[in-house]
């Protein structure tokens, strides 16, 4: 079974990158930055006073592209309700700009705070962004989030995760961070350091047992590096090229961590152009873990970024694998759509994989263009007797 997976995973990635290749490349069809407002709007009254015509004339600017500023930063918030989380409120800041104002042919450095609180008592304060330096000689990727959660607990291995039986409510504390520094190596290599940092306070278990006996609070410090090879246009929302990523990271005990382990992260994503304003995306990404994995970071799949759809964290083991193949095609003005096929799994070894442990995954969503580049998306996914409605900033991948 285990032979027949892995076949099948890689020949999905092999054919539909083979196919990729022969279409239209869209980065040459040039959509403008269009304006929120049609010219019979901005005839209205509402339209040049008051708090409406304000909004719009705000709204109406951020995807357009500010090279006089040094930082051009724009705000979006508002009410949204995710399958996992519920009914919420959330703000978003995100920021565009250049170290080298006179070099436009480097990706623009991009940075987006993001800011969560929910009916459901999930709370999340996240940073997220990506430095360019000079002439893209380095670059400086970053994650920080500090969140407060209410939420499920299935159990570790697919068996008992499928089993509706085992919800067991719980709370935790959680606060993460990643950097990753890397030179550039000839023309689209990158490679240099990576750091992490994991802490994880779990509290009131329905089900304790569910735990296995793992401590309920975990401190993890992580030493390792990264190497990529990328030819994307663009690091938010791409529409041609290629990202290769490797991540290597060790969890060794002389660095104070409870439990040892060490973890292997693949993706690779695929953009090209099949018709005017369509892009298709493939990804392909893994996540192996060997050693004494802790509960709190151990695989998953679900969430807004990974098998949208499926409760976050509910399927976990030590080891995940998915894939994901979707079309993205902008529609009117700032708007457009997407829909995507994928599948994955969890598992605890190679030698234990099964055809029935492979998940599905299908859904669509709605995409608008806050600012150039970065898009507000709204999906809605559907797997194995569940499906999810999410709210985030950028794409999936």
């Amino acid at each position: 079974m285990l032979r027949f997976f892995l076949i099948f995973t890689f020949g999905f990635l092999v054919i539909f990158t083979s196919v990729a290749s022969e279409g239209t490349d869209t980065s040459q069809v040039t959509v403008p930055a269009d304006s929120l407002a049609s010219d019979s709007l901005k005839s209205l009254p509402f339209y040049k006073k008051g708090i409406i015509g304000k909004v719009y004339r705000y709204f109406e600017d951020t995807n357009k592209v500010h090279e006089e500023k040094d930082f051009d930063i724009s705000f979006i918030g508002g009410p949204y309700y995710s399958s996992d989380t519920k009914f919420g409120i959330a703000l978003v800041a995100a920021g565009q700009y250049r170290h080298d104002k006179e070099d436009k042919t480097i990706p623009m450095s991009d940075v987006s705070l993001t800011a969560k609180a929910t009916t459901s008592m999930f709370f999340e304060l996240g940073l997220d962004g990506n430095h360019i330096f000079p002439h893209d000689r380095q670059r400086l990727s970053y994650s920080v989030s500090i969140s407060y959660v209410k939420t499920s607990f299935w159990g570790i291995g697919y068996d008992m995760d499928v089993n509706d039986e085992n919800e067991s409510k719980y709370k935790y504390v959680c606060s993460r961070a990643e950097a990753a520094y890397k030179w550039r190596l000839g023309q689209k290599f990158f490679i240099g350091p990576l750091a992490t940092f994991d802490y994880i306070n779990g509290r009131q278990f329905e089900k304790p047992w569910l735990w296995e006996g793992e401590s309920d609070r975990t401190f993890n410090v992580g030493l390792g590096f990264t190497a990529q090879i990328d030819t994307r246009d663009n690091l938010t929302a791409p529409k041609k090229g290629l990202n290769l990523r490797l991540d290597q990271r060790f969890n060794p005990k002389f660095l104070a961590n409870k439990y040892a382990f060490s973890m292997t992260e693949l993706t690779l994503s695929t953009y090209n152009g099949l018709w005017k304003g369509c892009t298709m995306a493939f990804r392909y990404h893994t996540r192996l873990t060997y050693g004494n994995t802790p509960w709190g970071l151990l695989s998953t799949l679900g969430g807004s970024d990974n098998m949208r759809g499926y409760f976050e964290g509910r399927y976990r083991d030590k080891m995940e694998m998915d894939a994901t193949l979707e079309l993205r095609q902008h529609v009117w003005r700032r708007n457009g759509v997407v829909a995507w096929i994928g599948a994955g799994t969890v598992f605890p070894e190679f030698s234990a994989l099964r055809w029935r442990m492979v998940l599905p995954n299908w859904g669509f969503g709605y995409r608008w263009e806050f600012k150039k580049n970065m898009n507000v998306r709204v999906d809605i996914g559907f797997g194995r007797h569940e499906k999810g409605l999410n709210f985030s900033i950028n794409e999936a991948f």
